[in-house]
């Protein structure tokens, strides 16, 4: 089994916050991107669009939910056009638009206000994160488990996505069981590997070979 780890997580466990090129942080700019790419991911499209089209938005300025909300419709629609992210380009955009809005309207941009709000409340903080524009039960999952890098009250987040990939590759089904496979710091990485094996079969018979 720990050989399976670490296949895992030498193999796929990059988190798609990194791919993204945000530097994981419990600070205001860190968290709305990672906001922002878990709207892009939530969308069917390829993961790698969406880490493409949430890079090319932060380069444009939208790195947080004032810059994100100073850009205006067009200027959202080119930068996802520039990413290849088209089909859902301008309803996207109106998403983000909005998301931004509401961001700067309930948290004052910071959405380190939002474990507070819900309490560190798990539950509760699922449902506020599905108040923003394009955050569904999807966004919210994606969100969590990669925000339970920096937010430890979250841990552990392993949702039925990452459960799927653990039963792919003979691991633990067992959220509890599963998590104790690795250190609380790595559990973000392992979250991140199990969605890429519960989706690529390919890569989930490469792990478990290894």
């Amino acid at each position: 089994m720990d050989k399976t780890v670490k296949a895992l997580l030498s193999e796929a466990g990059r988190t798609f916050a990194e791919e993204a090129g945000i530097p994981l942080k419990d600070q205001p700019g860190a968290l709305f991107k990672l906001l922002v790419l878990a709207n892009l991911l939530s969308t069917r499209i390829s993961a790698d669009l969406a880490v493409a089209a949430a890079r090319e938005l932060f380069e444009a300025g939208g790195g947080t939910a004032r810059g994100m909300a100073r850009l205006d419709w067009q200027q959202r629609v080119d930068a996802l056009g520039r990413a290849h992210y088209v089909r859902y380009d301008e309803s996207t955009s109106t998403r983000l638009g909005d998301m931004a809005e509401l961001v700067l309207d309930e948290y004052d941009g910071d959405l380190r206000k939002l474990p507070l709000k819900a309490e560190r409340d798990i539950g509760r903080a699922k449902e506020l994160l599905e108040e923003f524009p394009g955050i569904g039960p999807v966004g919210a999952d994606i969100f969590c488990r990669e925000a339970q890098a920096v937010w430890p009250w979250l841990r552990p987040y392993l949702d039925d996505l990452t459960l799927k990939g653990a039963e792919r590759v003979g691991l633990p089904t067992d959220p509890k069981r599963l998590a104790d496979l690795v250190k609380d710091r790595d559990l973000a990485q392992l979250s991140a590997a199990l969605v890429r094996v519960a989706k690529d079969k390919k890569l989930a018979d490469q792990v478990a070979k290894a």
